[in-house]
């Protein structure tokens, strides 16, 4: 009966969790995602089933682009309160934005490959984001490489908010210089019509997917952020005494 009772609380304690729900939400998402991607999704006509990877590269970019607009809102707001739960949402967010935009990167190259007919073209869209890729890692090694941690803190959130200037840069780039990169079919810069219906729901459903696996993450790696830290003081308090 213990036995019984205490595995009751486990299973009620894990649903408590937001980020358990976010969990699940999101494999469910995703299970159907893949689905809509591979056995509903029409074949392009002209590029074939290589097309396919654009409902994974997409969202990813976009994803990308929300995880540094949230380090960019975060840090001005550490910046103004020296609130260190804005300081772990922001680094969170960076963590977690760095590994999309990185994501990103691959599958347009994977992309490319076939259709250019190369793996990597000097094209500012694709350059561009390469920039945004080399701020946001230069943004964590000076987190891990500052003097301490409030140093670094402080640190980060500049680059954090004077990195963000790039991010409107790649979005605008197909429209600002010459670029092989397709042009937007989402968003303010689409044409009406560019995609076909089905393919634009299905798109709407994986930037859902993602959005819901982008919130998981962040909420995940701040409450490891926040642990972290704990563990930091607690160490530090246990070889103070000891000294």
């Amino acid at each position: 009966m213990i036995a019984n009772s205490g595995r009751q609380e486990t299973l009620t304690g894990w649903w408590r969790s937001p980020a358990n729900w976010l969990l699940g939400i999101g494999a469910v998402l995703m299970a159907c995602d893949l689905y809509l991607i591979f056995a509903v999704a029409p074949t392009e006509a002209v590029m074939g089933d290589v097309q396919r990877i654009f409902y994974v590269h997409v969202p990813l970019a976009i994803m990308s682009f929300l995880a540094f607009a949230v380090v960019f809102v975060a840090s001005i707001v550490f910046l103004a309160r020296r609130g260190e739960h804005w300081d772990r949402v922001a680094h969170a967010s960076a963590e977690v934005g760095l590994v999309f935009v990185s994501l990103a990167l691959i599958t347009g190259i994977i992309w490319a490959r076939p259709v250019w007919g190369v793996w990597w073209t000097w094209d500012p869209r694709l350059t561009t984001t390469l920039i945004l890729w080399l701020i946001y890692a230069a943004y964590l090694m000076i987190r891990s490489y500052a003097p301490n941690r409030s140093r670094g803190a402080v640190y980060g959130a500049v680059v954090g908010i004077v990195g963000f200037v790039d991010v409107p840069i790649v979005y605008f780039s197909v429209n600002w210089w010459r670029s092989l990169h397709p042009e937007a079919v989402v968003g303010p810069l689409a044409e009406t019509g560019s995609l076909e219906p089905i393919m634009t729901n299905i798109l709407m459903f994986s930037f859902l997917t993602f959005l819901v696996l982008f919130l998981y993450l962040v909420v995940e790696r701040t409450a490891l952020r926040r642990a972290e830290e704990r563990a930091a003081a607690l160490r530090y308090t246990r070889l103070s005494s000891e000294a």
